[in-house]
Parts: C-alpha cells; structure tokens; sequence
C-alpha cells in the first residue's frame, strides 16, 4: 500500500489507445477517471484513437472469432459478465455500425477544441453506441451527440464549431497520425496505455483492462521512487 501511496506522487504522461466502439475501454471508463482524479495535474493523458474497425469487409478478430456484426453481440456480452458494467449489445442486431473510423475522427474533431473537449466527446459517443443503442458510424448520431453535449456543457464545447471542422484537413490529419501511431507501436487491442515519466527512460507498455491498483503498481515497479 505504501509503495502504491508514493506511485501516486509522480507526475505521470499517458498516451491511451482506444476505440469509441471498443466494449473494453468502456469498461476501463471508471479507471481512467480514477487517474484523472487523483493525480490531477499530475497527469498528462493524451488519446489515441487506434481504428479498431474501418470495415467489415477486412475486420477479422482471430482472438474473438468475430469476423459479421452479429458476433460482435457475445464479445460485449463477455465483457458485460466479466467487469460488471452496463452494455447493450443490441445494436450488433439491429443497426450495426460499419465503422468506428467516422466516431474516431469525430473525436479528434472535437480535440481541436480542447483537451477537456475532446473527452467529453468521446464519453459521450461511447455512452451513445454501448448504452442507448445509437449508430454511431452515422454523421447525423455523431452531430446530435454534440449538440446535446454543447447544452450540457456550453463552456466547454460549442457543437456549431465542431459541425464545421468535421470535414476540416487537420481533423483528416489528426486521425491518420493517430492511425499510424498505433500501428508503429505495434498495438492491435485496447485499451492500451503507454505510461512514461518525465526524466526516465523508456517507457511501458500495459495492454488490457486493467484494475487501478495495477496500473499504480506498474507505474511504481518501472520507475522506482
């Protein structure tokens, strides 16, 4: 616990791999926040959006054996029964998203507004397409999510802007970067967190969802304070 205890005092960067259409990372919604809240400016967590699905032509997950939407369906159910958190799999039989590129870049359109915007966003998109059951593959759910959210919170996201810039080249930009990235590192499940600490070397690798114990524990065993 003590060791844990001086985790904590570190200042901490995170780069998070995810998906808004991946069930795991849904799960792990309530770790992130954790770090969020007890390290405070402590932290810098930077998101990746890592493409889990550009379609289902060329989607395979050997790991799962999921190749057609409505297989989909039993891999949130598992992570339903395994994590205890609320999911809906009913969108896997009714209105499947094609893709989760259009909600990946709708994230990043919201970034160019800010760091805070851009995780409100991706909240909200996740919470749409595992809990309420919207497609968020389509431009019109990915529009209504933020002109919702802009009520919600007008001081930090204007849903006028980001209607504008969801076509913008810097969003296009943004979201091939992030691509890339992600395949550079080799990553291929999320959630995946690459957790660094200013003045040490290299840099680890924790893939999967994880408890927050755990990833504490990892932070304190690679850089020992």
């Amino acid at each position: 616990m003590e060791k844990l205890q001086e985790a904590k005092k570190l200042k901490v960067n995170i780069v998070y791999y995810t998906d808004p259409l991946c069930c795991w990372s849904w799960a792990f919604e309530p770790v992130i926040q954790q770090l969020k809240e007890e390290f405070e400016d402590r932290l810098h967590l930077r998101y990746c959006m890592g493409g889990m699905l550009a379609d289902w032509k060329n989607y395979h997950d050997s790991l799962n054996a999921v190749s057609r939407p409505v297989q989909m369906g039993p891999v949130w159910l598992q992570a339903k029964q395994m994590t205890g958190v609320y999911l809906n799999d009913r969108i896997w039989f009714t209105d499947p998203p094609a893709s989760s590129y259009p909600a990946c870049a709708a994230v990043k359109c919201a970034a160019l507004q800010s760091e805070a915007a851009e995780a409100l966003y991706l909240h909200k998109v996740r919470e749409a397409v595992m809990i309420k059951e919207k497609n968020i593959a389509k431009r019109e759910v990915l529009i209504a999510l933020a002109n919702e959210l802009a009520i919600e919170q007008p001081a930090v996201f204007n849903a006028v802007l980001f209607e504008q810039q969801l076509n913008d080249e810097r969003v296009v930009a943004a979201f091939k970067s992030d691509l890339q990235e992600t395949q550079y590192r080799g990553i291929t499940r999320f959630p995946t967190l690459l957790i660094n600490i200013p003045g040490n070397k290299g840099s680890v690798l924790l893939t999967g969802n994880r408890p927050y114990t755990a990833i504490l524990d990892c932070i304190n065993n690679a850089y020992p304070v």
